[in-house]
This record gives C-alpha cells, sequence and structure tokens, in this order.
C-alpha cells in the first residue's frame, strides 16, 4: 500500500486539476434540491400562472371553505378557469361582503395571497389565490361603495 496516499481527499489536485474540479462541482451541484428546481424550472412549470405575478379568469362557481383548526368558520372563495392556461384554481374572496358582487361567468382577476414561497395563508387549507378585480373594477371599490358593477 502506498503510504503517500492515506488521508487524501479524491478530488483532483495540481497545477492543471482546474476543469476537472469544475466539473466535478458542477455534477454534484445537482444534489441541492434548490439548485435542481431552479434549473429544471419545476416552480414555473406546476403553477398554474405560469409565474406570471397576476391571470384573468373566469368564474365557475361559488365555494365555502372551511378554516382549519382552531378557527371556525367559511371562508368564501370562488373556483376559477384561468384565460392563458385553461387550468382551474380557488381564489379568496377578501373584504366583508365580497361574495354579492362576484356571480359566476365574471371575468375575475388573480393574484398570490402572499403567503411564504407562493404557499397558502393562514387558516385557508389550498388557497393560494385572491381576487382582485371584478369584471376590470377594483373588488375594494366595489365592497366601499365607491364604484358600481358594470352590466355585461
Amino acid at each position: 500500500m502506498d503510504v503517500s496516499k492515506i488521508g487524501r481527499s479524491k478530488s483532483p489536485r495540481g497545477e492543471f486539476a482546474g476543469r476537472q474540479l469544475k466539473k466535478r462541482r458542477k455534477k454534484f451541484r445537482w444534489h441541492d434540491i434548490n439548485y435542481k428546481r431552479r434549473t429544471l424550472r419545476l416552480d414555473i412549470k406546476t403553477d398554474p400562472l405560469r409565474g406570471a405575478p397576476q391571470a384573468r379568469g373566469i368564474v365557475i362557481e361559488k365555494v365555502g371553505i372551511e378554516s382549519k383548526q382552531p378557527n371556525s368558520a367559511i371562508r368564501k372563495c370562488v373556483r376559477i378557469q384561468l384565460v392563458a392556461t385553461g387550468k382551474q384554481i380557488t381564489a379568496f374572496l377578501p373584504g366583508d361582503g365580497a361574495l354579492n358582487y362576484v356571480d359566476e361567468h365574471d371575468e375575475v382577476l388573480v393574484e398570490g395571497i402572499g403567503g411564504s414561497k407562493g404557499r397558502s395563508i393562514g387558516d385557508l387549507p389550498g388557497v393560494r389565490w385572491k381576487v382582485v378585480k371584478v369584471n376590470g373594477i377594483s373588488l375594494n371599490a366595489l365592497i366601499i361603495g365607491k364604484k358600481e358593477k358594470p352590466i355585461r
């Protein structure tokens, strides 16, 4: 057995080892889950909005979603079919009485609800988006009473 090899690393050393070291580092980066997801663009591929900040959709139905423990409430949400991707998502209606201003077949604009890493927020299980506009008018303005909903 060669005594000079005891306790040495397996990575190449020496004056001309640069290319091998770079190649080796490149290979081992794939073990990092964040690098892998970023490089293969997995988050954008699985995202119904395709990485966009907002998206338009058509309301399919109104749904009430029960909040998680320890809260007890029925949160008002809508099922939406996105115009761009054709995928269906559930979006939260923020504000008191917001459900009264949204009807089936209305066009709504949705955006992320603001949870960590694009996940759901608070006691809403699996709801990752919120409604911002209804038929081109801000949902907030409708609730306050500043504007009226247009008849389409």
